[in-house]
């Protein structure tokens, strides 16, 4: 998943260098997934009952996608190994579920 998220990044980064004439920051890419939770967040009161729509599973599915590739683009530009932290705080809170 890394690998195609930083392919798609690498694309987006080429459009966006012709459209404004460079990449976007960091910051803009967080703004960016801060509007898909929005969405996401939507999308959830709309499995709820509360913002029903035609195609909800579809629209979730693929905010869920979006907000993914997201944490993988940032994780990406700031080198964190993704797989590793998720790991060492899963175990993190494994060892905390295990103390109650």
């Amino acid at each position: 998943m890394q690998d195609r998220a930083r392919t798609v990044r690498a694309r987006y980064a080429e459009v966006e260098a012709s459209a404004y004439g460079r990449s976007w920051t960091t910051e803009e890419i967080m703004l960016g997934f801060l509007g898909d939770v929005g969405d996401l967040a939507k999308l959830v009161q709309g499995k709820a009952g509360v913002r029903p729509r035609e195609d909800l599973d579809e629209a979730l599915a693929h905010e869920l996608a979006d907000c993914l590739w997201s944490v993988l683009t940032l994780a990406d530009a700031y080198d964190v190994d993704l797989a590793g932290a998720f790991t060492s705080t899963m175990d993190e809170l494994d060892a905390v579920l295990a103390e109650d």
